[in-house]
């Protein structure tokens, strides 16, 4: 099999997603992990060959080494091949409704956040009456 050519390719964000299933090993839940990681934390991807519901599975773990939760099945086969073939840094970009969102380069490239979105406007906490004129 030939080399991926990854010249065209730079970093690009992937989605976290079987949060909330519980980790085999006790301790923090998937969703707690993921609720202490900080833009930019390393994480790490891990093929799982053996995993009986999906042999392409990528698992994604946090620096101290708590399962977050898995690249998507349709992602999957083709980041497995990427880890096979070149070297993958990935990083924590942020948490999200329906997991979380990674960021990953390859090779000698590192990964970098993508600027952050603009937030929309706070609600005021409550609204004052209005003022009548005494007539």
């Amino acid at each position: 099999m030939a080399a991926t050519n990854l010249s065209s390719i730079s970093a690009f964000s992937l989605a976290v997603v079987g949060v909330d299933f519980p980790n085999k090993a006790k301790g923090p839940t998937r969703r707690f992990e993921i609720a202490v990681c900080a833009p930019g934390d390393p994480v790490q991807l891990r093929s799982e060959p053996k995993n009986p519901a999906d042999p392409r599975a990528i698992a994604v773990y946090s620096e101290r080494g708590v399962q977050m939760g898995y690249i998507s099945a349709e992602r999957a086969p083709r980041i497995g091949q990427l880890l096979r073939q070149h070297t993958v840094t990935a990083i924590f970009q942020e948490a999200t409704r329906y997991g979380a969102v990674i960021r990953v380069a390859f090779d000698d490239d590192v990964p970098v956040l993508p600027p952050p979105k603009p937030q929309a406007p706070a609600e005021p906490d409550f609204y004052p009456d209005e003022i009548w004129p005494d007539d």
